[in-house]
């Protein structure tokens, strides 16, 4: 019999690690709610219409497909058999895939409930997307996402509070060292007119990979697309620029001075600069960076990427401003704006950083061991008035030694555990041992939980 296995990029989580990922969902989550989102869950599957066209070229080609119910081939033309075309016989073969990501599901989800709706609409959603993507590193085919948008309004406010957020985010989760990495589009759009060609999708898509790629290879992937040389190396003049926020700024003002979509973007980002100094924020941790681009085609607007300092993984949220997403599934002119965590790589980075605190891999407070019958029907009494109480509590199901059920606790990293014998039946006095410091003490029941709530 062949070994069980799991499909490339994706992963089992066991008890201790999905009490850490329990912890950056939940504090996440509380962000989330702390700003006026809600929460909100699309199916697993989208209709491949409602997904094809949304992420550019190569983010198609990323979609999982799901094959049709029954005999899938049964209505298929042999001759399109023959071709081996695998494009024109997914169109009849398939009409459903893996979501993406949840943004677009949350647009095809306000555009079905617009009359329900209030707006601005601010939802979050916590779950997994897939992407038939080569797994590496910090790069999975089924990952947790952690949106949270806001839809009906084209306020900056919302991009000014995503920042604030993003740092909140962190800040609950330890993580000190981050770059919130901020451009626009309109600036990129400003971009491409210098270069002189109309092309702005593919020259977006190039800049996307130059962390990955390099300087020298997106050049030549734009050659490819048709970009001439003078115009690759304007583009390039701007990209490499460095200097401060204002710098940079006003280094971009002098270059698009015949650009409305450079001065639009330039003005959008300043006015997100101004509202965050009204919030009483101040611009650490964000960096003004003119080469970012996000390869998702939506993205009209402000454009965000979060990436953590001095650890070998990618970046760990990104999002951005789409002005017309609604319009494709028939209700345009809804802007949005909308931020993603990567719980995934956030979890790699916190193990690699060692920011898990020792609480988070905790399931249980306190267990109660016990000698014989007797003493395990007295701790189950116990083990009600501290459960009634608050307090998270499980006892050894089997009368056994109490060294195993020692290594049991030990193993489960439960902080402390409750003997019980005779003697404390008999008094009422418990014998609680701190597993970290091994000391034990006697309490009352009213005197442990006094101790544990701290």
């Amino acid at each position: 019999m062949d070994k069980p296995t799991i499909p490339k990029g994706t992963r089992d989580f066991g008890p201790a690690q999905m009490a850490k990922r329990q912890f950056i969902f939940d504090n996440i989550r509380k962000v989330f709610q702390k700003y006026g989102f809600q929460p909100l869950e699309t199916p697993t599957m989208e209709n491949l219409s409602t997904l094809t066209g949304k992420y550019g070229e190569e983010g198609d080609q990323l979609l999982f497909k799901v094959l049709n119910s029954g005999d899938y081939l049964k209505d298929v033309d042999s001759s399109m058999l023959e071709t081996r075309n695998s494009k024109l016989l997914i169109q009849d073969i398939s009409e459903k895939g893996l979501r993406y990501d949840l943004t677009v599901p949350f647009a095809r989800y306000v555009v079905m409930n617009r009359g329900e709706i209030a707006f601005p609409f601010k939802r979050y959603q916590i779950q997994p997307v897939w992407r038939a993507d080569r797994p590496q590193k910090g790069r999975y085919r089924e990952f947790y996402q952690c949106d949270a948008d806001v839809v009906g309004t084209d306020s900056l406010v919302c991009e000014a509070e995503i920042v604030l957020m993003i740092k909140e985010v962190f800040k609950s989760l330890g993580i000190k060292d981050f770059t919130i990495k901020i451009n626009h589009r309109a600036i990129l759009s400003g971009l491409a007119e210098l270069t002189g060609s109309q092309n702005e999708s593919s020259l977006f898509v190039a800049i996307d990979k130059l962390d990955k790629i390099g300087e020298e290879k997106v050049k030549e992937e734009l050659r490819s697309r048709g970009f001439e040389d003078k115009g690759i190396d304007s583009v390039f003049a701007i990209l490499n620029f460095k200097g401060s926020t204002q710098q940079k700024i006003d280094f971009l003002k002098s270059k698009f001075s015949n650009s409305e979509n450079g001065k639009k973007g330039i003005a959008d980002f300043e006015e997100v600069l101004s509202l965050l100094q009204s919030y009483g924020a101040t611009e650490q941790h964000v960096e003004f960076d003119i080469s970012l681009a996000r390869g998702l085609s939506y993205y009209t607007g402000c454009i965000f990427e979060v990436k953590i300092n001095n650890v070998a993984i990618g970046s760990v949220s990104g999002g951005g401003r789409y002005d017309n997403l609604t319009g494709v599934f028939g209700l345009p002119d809804v802007s949005g704006v909308g931020i993603s965590f990567g719980v995934d790589r956030l979890y790699d980075a916190m193990e690699e950083l060692k920011l898990f605190p020792k609480e988070a891999q905790v399931s249980s407070n306190v267990m109660l061991a016990h000698f014989d019958d007797a003493t395990l029907r007295y701790s189950l009494n116990v083990a009600n008035q501290l459960r009634e109480s608050g307090i998270s509590t499980e006892v050894y199901p089997d009368v056994t030694k109490l060294k195993k059920q020692l290594d049991y606790a030990n193993r489960k990293e439960i902080p402390f555990v409750v003997v019980v014998g005779t003697d404390e039946m008999k008094d009422g006095m418990l014998t609680v041992k701190d597993m970290d410091k091994g000391e034990q003490v006697k309490l009352s029941v009213e005197e442990l939980l006094f101790k544990l709530r701290g």
